[in-house]
C-alpha cells in the first residue's frame, strides 16, 4: 500500500486523515520531554500539553518562532489561529508524518513540529496562501516575507502546494508565484522553481505527485515535472521531465528510468 493510500490522499485532491493520533502522540512527547527537561517545561506547556486543541498547537509554534517582527505574539497567534481550517489541518499532519519517516534526522513528531525551519516554512506558507487567496494580498505578502527572513524559503504567497511535502534543511528555497508543487514531493535545500526571466502570467514550474528535489538543482520556467521522478542534486532542468525517470546534468537530461513502483519522495535515495 502505498503512502498516499495510508494517508488517505487522492492524487489531485487530498482527503483527510483517518484519525488525529499524529497529535496524542505529539502531546504526549511533549509530556514526556517536559519531564525530562525541566527547562522547557513552561515552553512546552504554553505551546503544546496545555492547549486547548490542535489547531491551537500550530499557532502557538508558529507565532513563537515568527515574534521577531514588530508585531505582538498574541496577534500573530490570533492571525494565525483565524486563518486554519481543516484543509490546513489535514496538511499539516500529512507534512508532519512526511518529514517523520522520510528524514531519518527527525526521531518524533515533536521535533519537527518544534525544530525544523522547513516545516515551519510551508506550514506558514500555508496560512499566508489561505489569506492571499481570501482577497488579503497585502498580509499575505508581509508574512511570506517574514518567513524568508526567520526561516530562509522564500515561497510566494500565491504558490500552491499539496500535502505530505518535506522542505529539507529549508535553506536558500525558492518557489515563484505560479508554481504548483502536488502531493507527496520532496525538496532538498537550495532549490529554485523559478521563472525564466520577465515573463508574465503562469511562468514557473508545476512539480507533479511524488517527485523528488535535489539539493541544489534550478527547476526554471512553466514546465512541468513528471510524477514520480527524480531531479538530482545541481542539476539545472530547462525542459519538462516525464514520469518516472531521473534527469541529471547543466542542462538536465534524462539518465534513468524508473521502476513503476518507486516513489522517489519516499525513498530520498540521492544516487543517479
Amino acid at each position: 500500500m502505498s503512502k498516499s493510500t495510508r494517508l488517505g490522499l487522492a492524487e489531485q485532491q487530498p482527503q483527510p486523515l483517518a484519525d488525529a493520533s499524529v497529535w496524542t502522540v505529539i502531546r504526549a512527547e511533549a509530556a514526556e520531554f517536559a519531564a525530562r527537561e525541566p527547562i522547557l517545561r513552561q515552553l512546552l506547556a504554553a505551546q503544546v500539553t496545555d492547549t486547548a486543541n490542535n489547531d491551537e498547537i500550530i499557532a502557538r509554534v508558529l507565532a513563537a518562532r515568527l515574534s521577531v517582527a514588530q508585531v505582538e505574539t498574541g496577534d500573530l497567534f490570533d492571525l494565525i489561529l483565524s486563518t486554519l481550517d481543516d484543509d490546513i489541518m489535514r496538511k499539516v499532519e500529512a507534512d508532519l508524518i512526511a518529514v517523520r519517516e522520510r528524514d531519518p534526522a527527525c526521531t518524533t513528531f515533536l521535533h519537527a513540529l518544534l525544530n525544523l525551519k522547513g516545516f515551519h516554512a510551508l506550514e506558514t506558507h500555508r496560512i499566508a496562501h489561505a489569506l492571499w487567496i481570501a482577497g488579503r494580498p497585502e498580509i499575505a505578502s508581509w508574512l511570506a516575507n517574514l518567513v524568508s527572513l526567520v526561516f530562509g524559503p522564500d515561497i510566494h504567497p500565491a504558490a500552491r502546494i499539496g500535502a505530505s511535502i518535506m522542505l529539507d534543511h529549508g535553506s536558500g528555497i525558492v518557489i515563484g508565484e505560479t508554481a504548483v508543487i502536488e502531493d507527496e514531493v520532496s525538496i532538498l535545500q537550495n532549490v529554485t522553481l523559478g521563472g525564466t526571466g520577465k515573463e508574465t502570467g503562469d511562468r514557473h514550474p508545476k512539480i507533479r505527485h511524488g517527485v523528488m528535489i535535489g539539493a541544489g538543482a534550478k527547476i526554471l520556467g512553466n514546465i512541468e515535472i513528471g510524477a514520480f521522478s527524480k531531479i538530482a542534486a545541481g542539476s539545472v532542468v530547462l525542459k519538462s521531465v516525464p514520469t518516472h525517470c531521473t534527469v541529471a546534468g547543466v542542462p538536465a537530461t534524462v539518465v534513468r528510468i524508473h521502476r513503476a513502483d518507486e516513489i522517489p519522495a519516499e525513498t530520498m535515495d540521492q544516487n543517479i
